[in-house]
């Protein structure tokens, strides 16, 4: 199996020992305190997770200003985002002393980790512009990831970590989260040596199950992570559970079996097109997957990204040293209605739009909540069920 993120081994944040997670979580009881925002409190999630590796806790203010600027930290690492603590004011404590992250995201707000301080910093409002120009590559507030970043407190408080939970998302998605440890366990049991990762973080229609299939056949792959988003997104995006209903209906009915592992990782969704999938692809090598597939706007919201942007980042600006992972470049999928099948847009010559069938995102959902069946040739009908069900719930915005 393929090695972590520029380690030998992961570097799981989350303290293993219950004895010592017990006296540690008593002890977060008796230390100053901030409140983690959702952003924060699901980087500590990861980082507990290992998926960080091989970070070992969250960045200060010139390693973010150089990763924003660069992709690099101050000792040379390549990372493409910032992985920061940001709080609102700045607690009394100094260098050195220990500090309790609680969780906005759980009722009562419990201890999710206890960091040590290294420095607490403030970034200036021009300083958080210029990391979002980096992260985003806009600084629009009309981008929802500008928009969360900007509302964030400019206090940065760096530090190593000791993750004392998973948050909400082992208890709300116990059978589909996963840390990268867990899924490399798991990938060994299935008897895999090579994996194609799949980021997802919208139900799964036949085109994403169509291109799973291809990226398996073409990579000689024994098996495909499906790896869903299970934190924060924009209003309007279909909830984790739904989603993780909708992809579990599709890969027992519609995959062999013992060729998928279904999981899911705690993060809020950036919408940073280019700069997520570098980092999608960082994790994904984190947990074992030699490669990802890295389709049409990748990671991205609107028009602020190129279709291919995400395809281009890897190929133009990520070092030939850094990553391990190969990313599996996909066109467009859909039905050909000329080949009775599901391709690869470009490689379907003499088509034109037509020949496609094609729905945008608006249109789904205008007919799932009018009731209307989705095309036989688009999403499977046990799928389209399922989102219909819940379309019609009137639970979407």
């Amino acid at each position: 199996m393929i090695n972590p993120y520029q380690s030998d081994e992961l570097n799981p944040l989350f303290i293993a020992d219950a004895d010592t997670r017990r006296a540690l979580t008593k002890e977060a009881d008796s230390l100053p305190a901030v409140l983690a925002d959702s952003s924060s409190a699901a980087s500590a999630v990861m980082l507990g997770g290992g998926y960080f590796t091989p970070l070992s806790g969250f960045m200060n203010k010139s390693d973010s200003l150089l990763v924003a600027e660069r992709m690099r930290t101050t000792d040379g690492l390549f990372w493409p985002v910032p992985i920061v603590n940001r709080v609102m004011s700045a607690p009394k404590v100094e260098a050195g002393d220990r500090l309790t992250l609680k969780d906005s995201e759980v009722d009562g707000n419990p201890p999710l980790a206890i960091q040590t301080v290294d420095e607490i910093e403030e970034l200036t409002e021009e300083e958080c512009r210029f990391i979002a120009e980096g992260i985003f590559g806009t600084t629009d507030d009309g981008h929802p990831g500008v928009q969360t970043f900007l509302k964030q407190g400019r206090f940065v408080i760096s530090g190593q970590l000791q993750v004392l939970n998973y948050s909400y998302f082992e208890t709300d998605f116990p059978e589909t989260f996963r840390t990268a440890a867990q899924i490399r366990d798991e990938i060994q049991q299935m008897g895999w040596n090579k994996v194609v990762a799949f980021q997802t973080r919208n139900p799964m229609h036949r085109a994403h199950e169509e291109l799973c299939k291809i990226a398996l056949d073409r990579t000689g792959a024994d098996g495909v992570v499906i790896h869903m988003l299970l934190g924060k997104l924009k209003p309007g995006d279909i909830p984790a559970k739904v989603r993780d209903d909708s992809i579990r209906k599709m890969v027992e009915l519609y995959f062999p079996k013992n060729s998928v592992i279904i999981s899911g990782y705690g993060f809020d969704m950036l919408y940073a097109g280019p700069r997520e999938a570098v980092l999608h692809a960082i994790f994904r090598q984190n947990l074992g997957a030699a490669y990802m597939i890295v389709g049409r706007d990748h990671a991205g919201v609107g028009d602020y990204y190129g279709a291919f942007d995400a395809q281009e980042i890897f190929r133009d600006e990520v070092p030939s040293d850094a990553l391990d992972i190969e990313i599996f470049e996909a066109d467009h999928t859909a039905w050909s209605k000329k080949l009775n099948e599901v391709v690869m847009m470009r490689e379907a010559p003499g088509h034109q739009k037509d020949d496609f069938i094609l729905l945008s995102g608006t249109r789904v959902r205008e007919m799932l909540s009018a009731g209307e069946s989705l095309p036989p040739e688009f999403s499977r009908p046990e799928v389209a069920k399922i989102l219909m069900d819940f379309y019609r719930s009137n639970q979407v915005p």
